[in-house]
């Protein structure tokens, strides 16, 4: 058991060495020097983290589920990390707090939480998983003391967050009553059974609730829009890329594992009650909402809370699937979604320091100013919006092909379908809204030029990469995500 925890293990020791390591020797120092001291020791513990996974035995299951080890934990695992990288070393050119150690340390304790998020497969493990999760991004999300609106965004993040475990616990505790299980396959063997028990049903609404606040999806988005632009630039990033993975992976293992039997149809007039017709409703109203909603904001921030709703949407579907190719499908487009938001933020973080703010009328010009970030922010934009061949399209076009195929003999989620593909096209039109003042509306003459952190610069171009590469031989990822499923036995 403790040999399967090491990479969690690497990165609590991590944390403690940032963390001692700012407040004993470089309190006084710069503030930028002490970011890469901080910054290089938390990747350095991720990366360590990473290699020991790869390292590891890959089949490993302790405690009846309560930490799982297989290829497919491991993979979304070392996505996690990965993501974890990209938010730190944007983090190292930003200047927004003191406090320097403390927000390493709680980079790495939120994805400690993420990591045991996604190995497990007991309730109680998963919901200890995300509070620690949770709690950390509270406070990640409160860390500009500058700005009144951090705290404005962390405490209706919170106030949200509580009220989501609240809904969380009782579901999840309604699913203990029924099977007298915690394990999510021997919970699936005791209630997946033909007739729906009205306490199930109570469970499944209550759990669905829950996991809707921390996925972002309509009718529970209400904290999203502030937290993404009350949240210092790096924090909201990790918050829309690191807790989307693991949310998502651990969501669809709970309704296809803990709530198999019990899924109902979502076909079109021919609805039966389960979870797919309630996941359906929300995705399609999470993709309205937040499509429509993001045609009229001004902040690029708020743009990308609304825009992260709308994809929350997008993914529902490959949960709709329900099997091994809707399980790959929302992977895989969760992870490029990661990437790809993580880039949009960096992007908007070095706009946001050099100008003073992130509204549209602060990226006018950009292309001038600063050519290599406005090319990785078409880059991302494009990619968000679906447009081939970057990864954002095909990551759409394995999730709706996923969802079709789902239901060969009637095709009953093509009104589903052709509302997602409707309403990217309405997303495309925002997205170019904001090339648009890169590219095409010219600047004042005084505007002075951007100096873009040449780090900065780099990890975005790595970032605009990775979406570009992954979107021309998509099976760099697909491939091992595929074979992974596969063994897990999904």
């Amino acid at each position: 058991m403790l040999k399967a925890a090491v990479p969690e293990t690497i990165l609590v020791v991590s944390a403690l060495v940032a963390l001692a390591a700012d407040l004993l020797t470089m309190r006084e120092l710069d503030s930028q020097f002490r970011r890469i001291i901080g910054g290089l020791i938390a990747c350095v513990g991720c990366v360590a983290a990473i290699a020991w996974m790869l390292l590891m035995p890959e089949h490993a299951n302790f405690f009846e589920g309560m930490l799982v080890l297989d290829p497919l934990t491991q993979l979304v695992k070392v996505a996690l990390l990965v993501i974890t990288i990209f938010t730190i070393l944007v983090s190292v050119e930003t200047d927004f707090t003191t406090h320097i150690g403390e927000y390493f340390a709680l980079i790495l304790l939120a994805a400690i939480g993420m990591l045991f998020l996604v190995s497990s497969e007991d309730i109680l493990m998963i919901f200890i998983s995300l509070e620690l999760t949770s709690l950390s991004l509270y406070i990640l999300t409160a860390f500009n003391k500058r700005n009144i609106k951090s705290a404005e965004a962390a405490l209706k993040y919170f106030l949200f967050g509580g009220m989501s475990a609240a809904f969380t616990l009782f579901g999840l505790s309604l699913l203990y009553g029924l099977s007298g299980a915690t394990n999510l396959s021997q919970i699936g063997a005791v209630v997946g059974r033909p007739g729906l028990d009205p306490l199930l049903i109570v469970a499944m609404v209550m759990t669905v609730i829950g996991f809707g606040f921390k996925i972002a999806a309509v009718p529970f988005h209400l904290w999203a829009p502030d937290a993404y632009e009350g949240a210092p630039a790096p924090s909201a990033a990790f918050i829309a890329s690191g807790s989307k993975v693991a949310s998502f992976f651990v969501f669809a293992k709970v309704l296809m594992l803990g709530f198999h039997g019990a899924e109902g149809s979502g076909a079109w007039r021919a609805f039966i009650p389960g979870w797919v017709p309630v996941i359906a409703v929300i995705a399609v109203a999470s993709m309205l909402l937040g499509n429509l909603a993001a045609i009229v904001q001004s902040s690029v921030r708020r743009l990308l809370a609304y825009s992260a709703i709308a994809h929350a949407g997008y993914i529902l579907l490959g949960v709709l699937a329900n099997g091994r190719d809707g399980l790959a499908s929302v992977i895989f487009y969760v992870v490029i979604y990661g990437l790809t938001t993580v880039g949009a933020f960096g992007v908007v973080s070095i706009v946001q320091d050099r100008t003073g703010g992130d509204a549209l009328a602060n990226f006018i010009g950009l292309s001038k100013r600063a050519p290599v970030l406005s090319f990785c922010m078409m880059v991302f934009m494009l990619s968000l919006a679906g447009i081939p061949p970057l990864a954002g399209f095909f990551g759409k076009f394995y999730l709706f092909t996923a969802a079709l195929k789902s239901t060969p003999d009637n095709l009953g989620f093509l009104w589903l379908i052709f509302a997602a593909i409707g309403l990217s096209a309405v997303s495309l039109y925002y997205y170019l809204i904001v090339l648009k003042q890169i590219y095409v509306v010219a600047p004042a003459s005084e505007t002075p030029t951007l100096k873009a952190p040449v780090l900065g610069q780099v990890i975005l171009s790595l970032l605009a990469l990775a979406v570009l590469v992954l979107g021309c031989a998509p099976n760099l990822l697909l491939g091992r995500l595929i074979s992974a499923i596969q063994v897990a036995g999904f």
